[in-house]
């Protein structure tokens, strides 16, 4: 069992940046895989950021997974020792303006909904033009 709790969102102007914090419960985090995704009024819940459990392959490539729309601009990364994963958010965009969730995979750092085992409640960030 994982328990997971965001933090972070806020109120900010297009062009700015956040950091969303995503604390997790339980001993066994560094085995998921972890995800952002993001929810607008009236969409559907869509995939953000993915980051495997180990961030960084032995032959150095990066384990990260990027939805088009936010390459170039957001960040996912992760700290096991803190139990936490963060998304830092740059050049922040009007349609960008979602309820954040964070999710936990016990399987890969997938970019679909349903491979993804545990949900955070969310935080609201509003980009404001």
């Amino acid at each position: 069992q994982v328990q997971l709790v965001e933090s972070g969102g806020g109120l900010v102007q297009s062009g700015g940046s956040l950091r969303l914090s995503c604390a997790a419960s339980g001993r066994t985090f560094s085995r998921y895989a972890m995800g952002w995704f993001r929810q607008a009024p009236g969409k559907e819940r869509e995939f953000v950021a993915a980051i495997s459990w180990r961030p960084i392959s032995w032959n150095g490539v990066d384990n990260t997974n990027y939805a088009d729309s936010v390459k170039g601009r957001f960040t996912i990364s992760r700290d096991n020792a803190k139990n936490t994963v963060y998304l830092q958010m740059n050049s922040l965009k009007p349609e960008d303006t979602a309820v954040y969730y964070c999710a936990a995979s016990a399987s890969t750092y997938s970019d679909a909904v349903d491979e993804y085992h545990y949900w955070g409640q969310g935080t609201q960030v509003t980009v404001s033009s």
